[in-house]
């Protein structure tokens, strides 16, 4: 009986509530969503739930409508103290990136035109004499993220044929993404060396036959081994490329263009570094500590970069010019010496703890009571520095498990989404990832969560004063 009461897609597509939206979306749209809406009602009532009556239907149809038009990927602000949180779109770009990509995309550019003969050109222009003056590379190629790169390396230089790799570095980084799976879709053929805490570079030399074509290094991304360990250095696996005529692929998985070490971080492997060694590939991403858009970076030699350019994988995987743009904006900033001032990701590293300190007193006295500045640890995350931290100043909020859930889904649930942490029971937010001019959207939805509360706590004491 109830399926009976169910009304027509005319007339419900006929309801004032969808007066705007008939006149506003195509019909076919509208109709497939009223289909999908009827179903969905159908099953409820199968399962014994009452049938909504037409208002519901055309009021959740509509709803569902403008839900499906409105992107699901949004802004959020990083209060989680991971800087290259990976969940949340790794590093955040300059403001002159930014204006860079949207320019690149508004209209047409000369991504690959020679403008002086006015023949084809190559996008790898644009990106591979600023890679080479701030590496001291040879050449360079950029293509889609870091997976792409080094499963192209190793595709053009090394199918059929061995690369030796330290057990201890045949790692897995997240996501189900594991090195020895590149290395097996790339057709080469991975022969695994050392034990996993100890690797000597006569393991490396003992392995190496007429099948060998190169030695790699990983890094080790989002662990690190400690205590009784040996592993390889890269100016010893040089050595030994260098007397049997191979290759050195050096997988930097983050990669960074500044000394970690000059702010209070572990030293993490610098892509100078690995040129000036002697390796023949160096890899690593553009949106980690580079602080640019999503890439995969390789430079090196040239003779082995000319070969990456012409693989037809090199096709599949190539950068489009948006992302080419916002990377070369990127790139020059690092040349000229500005990084810490206009790439987020070394202003929050930079950022020095008085400061956090402040915004942190700021933002807990917009909630009150309910939220106390505590020490902490912000972490860099994105497989870079394994278990490397800053400290740094957080807003602890408290109250118990139920309220802090309820806080915490409220902050997710803004218009612009605050991310935070739960630890024990405590929700953390930590002002070093939030960029300073985030700090009003903070402080207005920490205030809004208060006065909200006052008015629950209020009507709760008018309440039993009625009793």
């Amino acid at each position: 009986m109830e399926f009976r009461k169910l009304p027509g897609v005319d007339k419900i597509l006929t309801h004032k509530l969808l007066a705007k939206a008939v006149k506003s979306y195509p019909h076919d749209l509208l109709v497939s969503v009223i289909r999908e809406q009827l179903e969905a009602e159908r099953a409820n009532i199968a399962g014994s739930k009452a049938g909504a009556s037409l208002d519901e239907i055309a009021k959740t149809a509509l709803n569902r409508l403008e839900a499906m038009l409105k992107p699901s990927l949004r802004r959020v602000i990083n209060a989680a103290g991971v800087i290259l949180h990976t969940n949340l779109g790794r590093a955040p770009m300059s403001r002159e990136a930014l204006a860079a990509m949207e320019e690149a995309g508004r209209g047409y550019t000369n991504l690959e035109i020679d403008m002086e003969s006015g023949g084809r050109g190559s996008r790898h222009v644009h990106v591979e004499s600023l890679l080479c003056r701030l590496t001291g590379a040879g050449a360079a190629i950029v293509v889609n993220n870091n997976a792409a790169a080094v499963l192209l390396g190793l595709t053009a230089l090394a199918r059929r044929k061995k690369v030796i790799v330290s057990r201890g570095q045949a790692v897995e980084i997240g996501g189900g993404f594991r090195i020895p799976d590149v290395l097996r879709q790339s057709g080469a053929k991975l022969i695994e060396v050392g034990t996993t805490n100890c690797t000597y570079a006569q393991d490396f030399e003992q392995a190496i036959d007429e099948q060998t074509a190169a030695l790699m290094r990983v890094h080790s991304s989002n662990f690190r081994l400690v205590g009784f360990t040996s592993e390889v250095t890269l100016e010893e696996l040089v050595e030994i490329e260098k007397r049997h005529n191979l290759m050195v692929f050096d997988d930097l998985g983050s990669g960074s263009l500044l000394d970690t070490a000059a702010f209070g971080l572990a030293p993490e492997p610098m892509v100078q570094q690995s040129v000036k060694a002697g390796a023949t590939l160096t890899f690593f991403s553009g949106d980690k500590l580079l602080g640019g858009p999503q890439a995969g970076i390789i430079v090196g030699e040239k003779q082995y970069i000319d070969k990456l350019k012409k693989h037809p994988l090199a096709r599949a995987m190539r950068i489009d010019k948006t992302r080419l743009a916002g990377l070369a904006v990127t790139l020059i900033h690092y040349l000229k010496g500005e990084a810490t001032l206009k790439i987020p990701v070394w202003q929050m590293i930079a950022a020095p703890l008085q400061g956090i300190e402040k915004r942190a007193q700021t933002w807990a006295k917009a909630l009150g009571d309910d939220a106390k500045v505590v020490d902490g640890e912000t972490m860099i995350g994105g497989g870079s520095l394994p278990g490397g931290s800053l400290p740094t100043k957080l807003v602890a909020i408290g109250g118990g498990s139920k309220k802090v859930q309820s806080v915490s889904r409220k902050l997710r649930l803004r218009e612009v989404p605050v991310i935070g942490r739960i630890d024990k029971d405590v929700l953390l937010l930590d002002p070093r990832t939030v960029q300073p001019q985030e700090d009003e959207l903070v402080i207005n939805a920490l205030s809004s969560i208060r006065e909200s509360q006052d008015k629950n706590q209020n009507s709760n004491i008018k309440s039993q004063r009625h009793r």
